[in-house]
């Protein structure tokens, strides 16, 4: 349950620090963030891979050899999808949000190593069996 709430948190922050740096994208505030980011999982969860193999099937298979690019067009998909159910979210358009969910993918990434890496780190003078 500890990992789910910080892999939410990470969205979360991932969804403000994106809002930050991406001009068309608006989030205000943590708890509008938290709110967006349980939606966008919500979706990703019911809606993500149904969409990333229909893109797939529909490009003749070249969308599923080039995983990345699907991933990164669902996610697109599910930030606009997300913008259209809430209004703590605004995405200007499809460009704005192909260049969002590749900042928020990859803060997310980060953000899950560096959560990894802290959850896993060796205290001074623990010893791991």
């Amino acid at each position: 349950m500890v990992v789910f709430l910080l892999h939410w948190l990470v969205l979360a922050v991932a969804f403000l620090i994106t809002a930050k740096l991406i001009p068309g994208v608006h989030l205000y505030g943590l708890w509008n963030a938290i709110v967006v980011a349980a939606i966008f999982g919500i979706l990703n969860f019911l809606l993500g891979t149904f969409l990333y193999y229909v893109i797939g099937i529909a490009t003749l298979g070249i969308g599923l050899l080039l995983s990345f690019v699907t991933h990164w067009f669902v996610n697109a998909i599910l930030l606009k999808f997300t913008d259209a159910l809430t209004s703590r979210l605004e995405v200007r358009g499809f460009g704005t949000a192909l260049v969002a969910a590749l900042v928020m993918s990859l803060l997310g990434k980060l953000g899950l190593y560096v959560v990894n890496l802290a959850m896993h780190q060796s205290h001074p003078g623990s010893v791991y069996l």
